[in-house]
């Protein structure tokens, strides 16, 4: 009886220790010219739990028009569980994702309220946003160099209001007069507490309504070969 007492009190411990876990999210994006290279990088109690994805190059298969993006998945602390799988992309399959897309956002349309409380909760720091940009006019560079201010300024400004900004965002736009040029690093942390996060998909998923939506995209398959040029 003491150590069926004992246990209840350890998972009591232990599932409480996570609901207060702080969960911080890396997010590192980098764009230039076909080159498109996105990291994720989540850590808690000081990088015991780790989890990191890497989606890299988007490809074009010689052999066929498709697009193949690969995936590098790393678990555990210092990435010590590796997996990488590649998934291949038709344009069937991308109609299809278009159409699912559709599908998620007639259901997640009443989800605004949630999603907002849930953001009232999360912290955002460490935010860059540096751009370089030139379209080979040097009239037009600055009118683009200045829509791109406008643009910027009003995520983070939208941002901001969601979320708890920590520190102040830092925000460049070079404009390049020469040549046609697209460069983009874009680099933040996301801090959330696991139970906050739980909370909000359990009210998701209450308010779900008429179930799960049927999803026409295939789902990931491995393949083989590295036939492929970077677009």
């Amino acid at each position: 009886m003491k150590w069926l007492l004992l246990t209840i009190m350890l998972i009591a411990l232990f599932v409480l220790t996570l609901l207060i876990t702080k969960l911080k999210v890396y997010v590192d994006y980098y764009h230039a010219k076909d080159n498109d290279h996105l990291k994720i990088l989540m850590k808690a109690w000081g990088g015991i739990l780790r989890y990191k994805v890497e989606i890299p190059v988007i490809k074009i298969d010689d052999d066929s028009p498709t697009l193949i993006a690969e995936e590098k998945v790393e678990a555990g602390p210092k990435g010590s569980k590796k997996k990488q799988k590649t998934d291949q992309l038709d344009k069937t399959d991308l109609l299809n994702s278009i159409k699912d897309f559709k599908t998620l956002l007639a259901h997640v349309v009443g989800f605004h309220k949630i999603v907002r409380n849930f953001l009232k909760k999360v912290s955002l720091s460490q935010l860059e946003w540096h751009t370089v940009i030139g379209v080979g006019d040097a009239a037009a560079t600055g009118t683009v160099t200045g829509a791109f201010w406008a643009v910027k300024g009003g995520i983070v400004g939208i941002l901001s209001r969601y979320m708890k900004m920590k520190d102040m965002p830092v925000m460049t736009v070079t404009p390049n007069f020469q040549q046609a040029i697209s460069q983009t690093r874009f680099k933040c942390m996301i801090q959330v507490r696991v139970g906050h996060a739980i909370l909000a998909g359990i009210k998701m998923v209450k308010y779900w309504k008429g179930g799960m939506p049927e999803f026409k995209r295939k789902p990931l398959s491995a393949l083989s070969g590295d036939k492929t040029k970077s677009v």
